[in-house]
């Protein structure tokens, strides 16, 4: 029998059970409603200026011109960007990329379009 059940966002343990309209995590006691669940994986989705769901290795296009920060040069609207990767937010950049005569930098999601 598998488990589809899904693990504690507590403490990460598989052994979570199904109590009526919630899940109970056994080992530290933590409870969350499928809806909360739902709710938790949506958020976790990054997505682009158009609502459109980015993943690990996709090409996107800067929409509007970026100012680099350090530097008299700006990244233009329409700059193809291959092969990027989603990492953790800080600041708002969730974005990990190298950027054609630039090198590698964090962007905002906000500013991106996928192609």
């Amino acid at each position: 029998m598998s488990n589809l059940l899904p693990a504690c966002p507590e403490c990460g343990q598989e052994y979570t059970y199904e109590d009526g309209q919630s899940y109970v995590c056994p080992m530290c006691g933590h409870e969350w409603t499928k809806e909360s669940q739902l709710e938790q994986e949506e958020s976790m989705l990054v997505r682009d200026a158009h609502g459109t769901v980015l993943n690990d290795g996709d090409t996107i296009t800067v929409i509007k011109d970026l100012k680099v920060k350090g530097s008299s040069s700006s990244i233009k609207q329409g700059t193809n960007i291959k092969n990027i990767k989603l990492v953790e937010p800080v600041d708002g950049h969730d974005i990990d990329c190298k950027i054609p005569g630039f090198g590698q930098m964090k962007l905002k999601s906000e500013f991106v379009k996928k192609i």
